[in-house]
């Protein structure tokens, strides 16, 4: 990638070559490293918290604080990538990840994991847009830009094919902060790699990063999510109000702000856009009921069916080879076929998916319960590949860091809103079902809080694990139907809304010279 005096990537028109390709496969790494962690830790939870004894809603924060913390800084971490480089920012976010996930690793207390997390989403916000911005920069041509993307998007999916099967072979043998220190290798790999394979960009003529429009915008998200996981777990209660109001107060001030500076944090103008605006929302909910089945999906797996770690990860196989397919046809068929249509009818696969997962009862129903979640995750493929490129695609080159980090913002946020919501729901159901059981010792207070504990707790008597599993097993089938009739709900919006989009094969050429937010 030719670079101008300043050190900054000039935007050219040109087709990419073998250093370009070669680069895609450095920026793959980090994004595979982000998939494993998502697999390993969901396969790592019932061994952590019978070793850490979180209570219910810490083991949701376990899960949650990461995606909370970078929703949070995506927008930032893409603002600062636009101005101190891309490449650079890469490197920074790696080097702490991987520090942070030695810290993770050997974490004695639920609480300190949970900052290990969060800690880890921080270094996280860095990359994923980074990523993202990078292979804007470097593939100009449209339709070697959506293949770059798909493909891009596909590692993601590998690194969550191989995080079950990895992690199971780690926890057969090693204690679950193993899983963690995986990021090393990797971390290692792309710090050697990237100043070799990787060009320096920063945008031309950007300021410094207005430090209200940070706070404004972790004003505006970070009280969203809370409120969304308090609502889910204490019902509709004046704090849910208060935060709500407040992030609506904070997203008011936020956007107002970016309309009059010169040099915004983020272009609003990106939710004007027909087809960024929809694609930024079928990304959003598409993710929250694909980050809440995952965590149902993999806790049903091993205490509902009781099966080995090593065992779920073969059982999650199949699914994650079915995101893999999607993420890879995607974007070939749409460059016959309308993506609005393409991503409508993965999403309506999606739908029946959710059907499946609604029929599961209790143990013995692993088979439907692996078809059900391979439908839902051929749905986040899809949707995964053709929405990233429309967000960014639509974006004039110098603005596609903010571009890529609304992407992964409203990604992150739509998983860590699935684990909280439908987490949180799967545990509303399952406490009223298990409300008057009775144990001896502690058992009966470990039952009624999770079934993780009941699991965890010696002397529970067999019927009431029975029961408790029961239990469970219906909330995942109601929290099955609420993301089911969303996900519908999206197939129609996208089918409708995207239909002006012409396949990429009608493409007009890259981004570079559109107008700001233009389709």
């Amino acid at each position: 990638m030719p670079e101008n005096p300043s050190g900054t990537a000039t935007a050219h028109s040109s087709r990419a070559g073998p250093r370009e390709w070669t680069g895609l496969v450095v920026l793959a790494l980090p994004t595979i490293l982000l998939g494993l962690d998502v697999t390993l830790l969901y396969l790592a939870l019932p061994a952590l918290s019978a070793d850490l004894r979180p209570t219910g809603t810490q083991a949701l924060w376990i899960l949650d604080s990461y995606g909370l913390v970078i929703a949070g800084l995506l927008v930032t971490m893409g603002a600062i990538g636009d101005r101190l480089g891309r490449r650079r920012l890469l490197m920074i976010g790696t080097a702490a990840f991987g520090f942070v996930s030695i810290i993770a690793a050997f974490a004695p207390t639920a609480e300190i994991l949970i900052a290990a997390r969060a800690l880890l989403g921080v270094a996280g916000a860095t990359l994923m847009p980074s990523c993202l911005a990078l292979i804007t920069t470097m593939f100009t041509d449209a339709r070697q830009r959506a293949l770059a993307i798909g493909l891009w998007a596909t590692t993601f999916a590998l690194g969550m094919a191989a995080g079950p099967l990895v992690g199971g072979v780690l926890l057969e043998s090693f204690w679950w902060g193993s899983a963690f220190l995986l990021a090393l290798p990797i971390a290692a790999l792309v710090l050697l790699t990237a100043p070799m394979l990787l060009p320096e960009y920063r945008a031309e003529g950007a300021g410094r990063v207005d430090l209200l429009s940070v706070a404004l915008s972790l004003g505006a998200i970070l009280p969203l999510v809370y409120a969304i996981k308090h609502a889910s777990t204490h019902g509709f209660d004046i704090q849910t109000t208060v935060t709500l109001v407040a992030s609506a107060v904070f997203t008011l001030a936020f956007v107002r702000r970016q309309r009059r500076l010169s040099d915004p944090m983020l272009d609003v103008a990106l939710f004007t856009d027909r087809a960024s605006g929809t694609a930024l929302g079928v990304l959003l909910v598409g993710l929250v009921g694909v980050g809440g089945a995952l965590y149902l999906v993999t806790q049903h797996l091993q205490l509902v069916e009781e099966l080995s770690p090593l065992a779920a990860g073969v059982w999650m196989g199949p699914p994650a080879l079915a995101m893999v397919v999607a993420a890879i046809g995607a974007p070939l068929l749409a460059r016959r076929v309308r993506p609005g249509y393409v991503v409508a009818g993965t999403l309506v696969l999606s739908v029946l998916g959710y059907v499946l997962l609604t029929q599961v009862d209790g143990p013995g129903s692993i088979g439907l319960l692996v078809s059900g979640f391979a439908l839902v995750y051929l749905g986040f493929g899809s949707v995964g590949a053709l929405g990233s490129d429309l967000v960014v695609g639509t974006t004039p080159a110098h603005r596609a860091g903010s571009a890529a980090a609304m992407s992964e913002t409203v990604q992150e946020l739509g998983v860590a809103m699935g684990v909280a919501m439908l987490g949180s729901l799967t545990t509303l159901v399952y406490r009223d079902r298990m409300r008057a059981t009775d144990g001896p010792g502690d058992a009966s207070s470990a039952v009624r809080e999770s079934l993780a504990g009941a699991m965890s707790t010696p002397g529970t008597p067999p019927p009431l694990l029975a029961q408790a599993k029961a239990a469970f097993t219906t909330g995942l089938n109601i929290s099955a139907v609420v993301a089911g009739v969303a996900i519908l709900a999206l197939a129609v919006m996208a089918a409708v809304v995207l239909r002006h989009i012409p396949p990429a094969v009608e493409s007009s050429g890259p981004a570079e010279g559109r107008p700001e937010g233009g389709a």
